[in-house]
C-alpha cells in the first residue's frame, strides 16, 4: 500500500482518499497499485457494500504525477501496469462507486468519475483533461463514455481545448449528480443509503445498467491504453511534459 493513499471501512462502506496534499494529491506509480488493491480488496470483502473516493478538503486530485511521466517514457510502456491495472479494476467493479470532489479534479480526477455511479461535487470544483496539452490522448474510456455522457460538442472542449469546468457546469452537463460546499458528507449519506439496501439487488442493478456498454468501454480502454503508450514515449509528450515541469510554453516545432 502507498501512504499517500488512505482506505478506511466503516459502518459496509470503504472509503478511498487521495491523501497528498503537497503535490496536489497527484498519482505515482506506486499510488495506482494502492488504489488498484484497496478496490480488489472491497470487490472482495462481503461486508463492504458501497466506496466511496475522495481527497481533501481543497483538492481532488491533480492527476498523473508528472515525474513518474518522465521515469515511464524513459523505461517503456512496462510501467504503465499499474495505472491500466487500477483502471480495469474500476472499470470492472460491481459494487456502488460513489466520489466527492472539491477543488481541482485533472485527468485521471474528471476521467475515473466517468466509472462512478454517483458524483457529489463542491463548487470549487475544477474539472480538465488537459491530455492533448500533455501530447498524450484520452484514457480509462473517456474517449467514448465522455461524449456520450455530456454529448460531442462538449466533450471536444474538454478533450480538445482543455477548457475547465466548475462544479454548476458540471451539474448542468450531466457530469455530477449534486453541488454543495460539503459534499463528501453527501456522498457518505448516499453510500449509506446503499448499504442498507439488498446488496445483491443493488450489484445486479447496477450491473443491468452498465452491460450494454461494458465490452465498448473496455475495448475502448485497451486502444486509449495503446495509443497512450505510444504517445507517452512521443517527443511531443516528452517536450510538453518538461514544458508543464518547468512552467514554459512548449516548443513543437522540432518534434
Amino acid at each position: 500500500m502507498s501512504q499517500y493513499v488512505q482506505v478506511t471501512t466503516a459502518g459496509r462502506i470503504t472509503t478511498i482518499r487521495f491523501d497528498r496534499p503537497d503535490k496536489k494529491n497527484a498519482i505515482t506509480l506506486e499510488m495506482y497499485a494502492a488504489l488498484r488493491a484497496a478496490l480488489e480488496a472491497a470487490a472482495a470483502d462481503p461486508q463492504v457494500r458501497a466506496v466511496v473516493i475522495a481527497g481533501g478538503p481543497d483538492c481532488f486530485t491533480a492527476g498523473n504525477d508528472l515525474g513518474d511521466f518522465v521515469r515511464a517514457s524513459a523505461s517503456g510502456a512496462g510501467d504503465l501496469t499499474a495505472p491500466f491495472g487500477f483502471l480495469q479494476a474500476l472499470a470492472t467493479f460491481e459494487k456502488p462507486l460513489i466520489a466527492a470532489v472539491r477543488g481541482v479534479a485533472i485527468g485521471i480526477g474528471t476521467t475515473l468519475l466517468l466509472h462512478c455511479d454517483l458524483v457529489f461535487a463542491a463548487p470549487s470544483a475544477k474539472l480538465r483533461t488537459p491530455f492533448v496539452d500533455l501530447g498524450l490522448v484520452p484514457e480509462a474510456g473517456s474517449s467514448l463514455l465522455l461524449p456520450a455522457l455530456i454529448g460531442e460538442r462538449r466533450a471536444a472542449q474538454m478533450l480538445l481545448l482543455n477548457e475547465a469546468i466548475d462544479g454548476a457546469t458540471a451539474l448542468a452537463w450531466g457530469l455530477v449528480n449534486h453541488v454543495s460546499e460539503d459534499p463528501e458528507t453527501a456522498a457518505q449519506a448516499c453510500a449509506a443509503k446503499l448499504a442498507a439496501s439488498a446488496p445483491s439487488s443493488v450489484r445486479a442493478t447496477k450491473g443491468l445498467m452498465r452491460r450494454p456498454g461494458r465490452a465498448a468501454v473496455l475495448e475502448a480502454m485497451r486502444v486509449e491504453g495503446e495509443a497512450f503508450a505510444e504517445r507517452l514515449r512521443h517527443p511531443e509528450a516528452m517536450e510538453a511534459i518538461q514544458a508543464a515541469m518547468t512552467k514554459r510554453a512548449p516548443d513543437f516545432s522540432k518534434c
